[in-house]
């Protein structure tokens, strides 16, 4: 349906800009609250309402965008070069270094994303950076795979041979026909795992991992809200629509990708 790829394109790009230029969308200091307007549902003055505090929800979701977004593109990154090189190099190579390379991948994928993430973070420590590496270290083993796969399938393609034939070297041959031609469902999985670190990175958030008080984050705020769910709704329901508008979006653009 065309509206719905108009749809995901316009919220992801909302979302962009929230990160980029929050300050077009709210005049409200994220950090700052007003103690007399504190628990008040949304309304004219305040979208999403306000927190404990009496800072004003909406400009907290807009500014906390930044680490949220920018943690998910480091995740991606991490998972997409550090698995992209390993496909690349298992599939190309073969034998007992595609099996190794292989056999390691599939005991990372034997392993729980959210567990795997915690493990690492244990190691380095909780922060925004690190909540970030440690989702992008759970997807490595997923872009690796399907490198391994595409790279397989496209060196036995006729305009591979026959740049071979013609000379090619095989690091030339691998970066101008393979790797191009084995990057399309790579850059699919990429948008989808966009949406994936999103979520992974607001569990963490959520469970304390993530970005530190006041410091806005998605995972955090709804964190924040869960003790007044029962009186204040807004303070979890509003954060968390965010936060699945922006997986099924990423998730649609990944579908018109592949």
């Amino acid at each position: 349906m065309r509206w719905a790829r108009w749809a995901a394109w316009a919220v992801v790009g909302l979302v962009v800009l929230w990160a980029v230029v929050p300050w077009l969308f709210t005049g409200y200091d994220p950090l700052a609250g007003v103690p007399a307007e504190k628990l008040q549902g949304p309304s004219g003055a305040h979208w999403f309402g306000t927190d404990a505090v009496g800072r004003d929800l909406f400009a907290r979701v807009v500014h906390g965008s930044v680490n949220s977004l920018s943690g998910a593109f480091v995740a991606v990154a991490v998972g997409l070069v550090l698995g992209t090189l390993l496909g690349l190099v298992a599939g190309s190579a073969g034998g007992v270094l595609d099996e190794a390379v292989m056999r390691v991948m599939d005991v990372l994928l034997s392993v729980p994303g959210l567990l795997l993430a915690l493990t690492v973070i244990i190691l380095l420590g909780p922060g925004t950076v690190n909540v970030a590496v440690a989702v992008g270290a759970g997807s490595v083993a997923a872009f690796a795979r399907l490198t391994r796969a595409e790279v397989v399938r496209v060196r036995r393609a006729d305009y591979v041979e026959a740049a071979f034939g013609s000379g090619g070297t095989f690091a030339r041959v691998l970066w101008r026909h393979v790797l191009p031609n084995s990057l399309g469902p790579v850059v699919a999985l990429a948008a989808l795992q966009f949406g994936v670190a999103i979520l992974a990175i607001s569990t963490l958030g959520f469970l304390g991992y993530g970005a530190e008080p006041p410091t806005p984050e998605w995972g955090l705020l709804i964190s924040e809200g869960r003790n007044y769910l029962a009186t204040s709704w807004w303070l979890t329901t509003l954060p968390g629509a965010v936060v699945v508008a922006v997986v099924l979006a990423a998730g649609r653009i990944s579908k018109e990708i592949r």
